[in-house]
């Protein structure tokens, strides 16, 4: 599913710590600009996302940013590898993202790769690749890393509450879960989990049906899948919670919540922190998985872009509200960029 671009600026204004004071110099300016810019690219198996930033108070102020889908991940359920086009449609993004990195002179930065490179038998050799022709060189983190970093990106938005709440991002080649306790300053991961289905790899696997009977089986079987996924971390789940909290991040639950609200195109000031009754999300879902894909790409906030993938994303988040029943979804369209930066700029753990 498609990230969606913020509109600049837009600030992050969570506490952290500030960024070390410059030295100064003898005629007492300091050493680096006062505009000093740090940038997070995040790489996954659908989208490649930019955000470039300066520190703004005790967060940071977005000065750029880029977005586009390049399905990395595209055949990677039946080959195990990344095809040569989607090879070709992700270095053209990254040398937009060198030139926007090149421009802007960021004096900080931090380039991430997850599932896509994590499972092709071909990864290692494309990130050699990628920076040998851009200069960027990817990290391939680990899942663990990936939920981590999308927690410190978005928990600013989950509601207040002393209960442990429950943190998703619904990815294309996965979807990690994190219980978190909100309680300190900086949440604690409590438990997580990473299954290995997202919007592309799980559309991959199952298809999409053909005709309203086909799209019921294909929708269920996606269901059952992610379902026996989320087996194992649904047993460790705390029971009896008074007010289960949950917030997502991911394409999914922004391009849903952009239907819920009935926009005619995508506003990201009008969707990140938003809340929306569950119920809502699920018939949304519901509805959707009964359309044909010419009927879902007429939708505005889906398009032809989306309409393929965006059924998988449903599947996934009505077995996430299964798991997790909170009356109410938070939706944040913010995540794993924004923890790289909160790392390189204030120094913040998880």
């Amino acid at each position: 599913m498609a990230d969606h671009s913020p509109k600049m600026p837009y600030r992050q204004d969570r506490p952290a710590r500030p960024a070390p004071t410059p030295n100064a110099t003898a005629a007492g300016r300091p050493r680096w600009p006062e505009a000093r810019h740090f940038a997070a690219l995040d790489l996954g198996t659908n989208n490649c996302r930019l955000l470039i930033a300066r520190p703004q108070g005790t967060g940071f102020a977005v000065v750029d940013a880029f977005s586009r889908i390049v399905r990395l991940g595209e055949g990677l359920a039946a080959t195990g590898r990344l095809s040569d086009a989607a090879i070709d449609r992700t270095l053209a993004a990254l040398k937009v993202c060198a030139d926007k990195l090149k421009r802007r002179n960021v004096a900080l930065s931090r380039s991430v790769a997850t599932e896509a490179c994590r499972r092709a038998s071909n990864g290692t050799e494309f990130i050699a690749r990628a920076y040998a022709e851009t200069g960027i060189h990817l990290d391939v983190i680990s899942a663990e890393e990936e939920a981590r970093l999308a927690v410190l990106g978005c928990h600013a938005l989950i509601e207040p509450g002393d209960d442990p709440a429950l943190v998703f991002d619904i990815g294309g080649g996965s979807t990690e879960l994190v219980l978190i306790d909100t309680r300190p300053r900086v949440p604690v991961v409590l438990d997580w989990h990473s299954a290995p289905w997202g919007v592309v790899s799980l559309t991959e696997s199952v298809g999409s049906g053909d005709g309203r009977d086909g799209l019921a089986v294909a929708y269920a079987r996606m269901r059952s899948l992610v379902a026996e996924s989320f087996a194992g971390f649904a047993g460790r789940l705390p029971r009896n919670i008074d007010r289960p909290r949950l917030l997502g991040t991911s394409g999914t639950v922004t391009t849903l919540a952009s239907v819920h609200l009935g926009l005619s195109h995508y506003d990201r000031s009008a969707v990140d922190g938003l809340i929306v009754p569950a119920s809502s999300m699920r018939k949304i879902s519901s509805d959707l998985s009964r359309m044909s894909l010419a009927e879902r790409a007429t939708l505005p906030c889906i398009g032809t872009e989306r309409a393929d993938l965006v059924v998988a994303g449903c599947a996934i988040l009505e077995t996430i509200m299964d798991l997790w029943p909170a009356e109410r979804l938070g939706v944040a369209d913010r995540g794993i960029r924004e923890g790289i930066l909160r790392r390189l700029i204030g120094g913040k753990a998880l």
